[in-house]
């Protein structure tokens, strides 16, 4: 079975190529609706009364943070989901094991992706012992 990444990358070269399609069978018909989106998009954010500098600057402030909120989506909010899901199999079962699994997954995750911190802790450049905010029996 193909990973995730390939299964997005052949969704996006299907749709692409469907647009690419229809472009070519419809032009007029596909080269209105652009227009009367773009117009839509002008008129809802009324673009239409700015100068071509200030549409660039509101446009790139847009999609750079429309970049960053898919990006973050992308890469936390499954683990988020898989936590909800964890949380709420427990509070209906009652089944603790399946909290203690995940929480181990995630500190291991965790472990895996910042091997020179845990080193640095091995050898003793933490932040506890030697009178660096704890105390020692």
């Amino acid at each position: 079975m193909p990973d995730s990444t390939s299964l997005a990358t052949i969704l996006l070269l299907t749709s692409a190529s469907a647009l690419l399609l229809a472009a070519m069978l419809y032009p007029s018909a596909l080269l209105r609706w652009f227009q009367r989106k773009r117009y839509q998009y002008e008129v809802t954010f009324s673009l239409y009364m700015l100068t071509s500098t200030e549409k660039f600057i509101f446009n790139s402030v847009l999609f750079l943070l429309l970049s960053l909120l898919i990006i973050a989506a992308s890469l936390y909010l499954p683990d988020h989901l898989t936590i909800i899901a964890n949380r709420l199999f427990y509070y209906f079962s009652g089944n603790e094991e399946t909290l203690a699994a995940s929480a181990q997954k995630a500190g291991q995750q965790f472990m895996d992706a910042n091997p020179a911190y845990f080193a640095k802790e091995r050898l003793g450049g933490g932040l506890a012992g030697q009178g660096r905010g704890f105390m020692e029996p």
